[in-house]
């Protein structure tokens, strides 16, 4: 029987931690699901379509290398209900720091109250990605600084059409 990961998050947009963790993940799991979580009062930079296409476009060089399968889904209610629902046995996260692990144990244990079936994993993030998050790559490319250090290349692209045009509403 496979094993199928899930992967949650915005993925708005995709940065090299998150890609870090995603091909680190493809070791663990026959099937990664990148379930990328709507939340109805947040107004993402990049559209569900381009993110999908992003991590699919970055991820499945490293899927076919190791002989693994990975998708993307979007999923708005709960993570452990996803789970389910794509027939996920392990939720992996991602974590940064100190912050993120208070956080993230918490949540594992109302997930296992909630559905007990459904393991949590945590990879602890590279030093050379353990600083970056999505919200500070969205702000300093706001600002016109360089992301350059921080996502891939097709991302960075898809980021400064995304903030010029912003720019070109407001």
């Amino acid at each position: 029987m496979a094993r199928i990961g899930l992967y949650p998050g915005t993925f708005d947009p995709m940065t090299n931690g998150h890609l870090d963790v995603i091909r680190r993940s493809l070791r663990l799991v026959d099937h990664l699901i990148v379930a990328i979580g709507i939340n109805a009062t947040k107004v993402p930079l990049l559209s569900l379509e381009e993110r999908f296409a992003l991590i699919e476009k970055e991820a499945a060089p490293t899927a076919k290398k190791l002989g693994a399968k990975i998708s993307t889904a979007s999923f708005s209610g709960l993570v452990v209900d996803a789970a389910d629902e794509f027939g996920a046995s392990v939720i992996i996260r991602g974590l940064r720091g100190a912050v993120d692990f208070e956080y993230e144990t918490q949540m594992v244990g109302m997930n296992r109250v909630m559905n007990p079936k459904v393991e949590t994993v945590f990879l602890a993030a590279s030093p050379e990605t353990q600083f970056i998050s999505s919200t500070l790559v969205r702000q300093i490319a706001g600002m016109g600084g360089d992301i350059t250090p921080f996502v891939p290349a097709s991302v960075k692209k898809k980021v400064l059409a995304a903030v010029a045009k912003q720019k070109k509403k407001g």
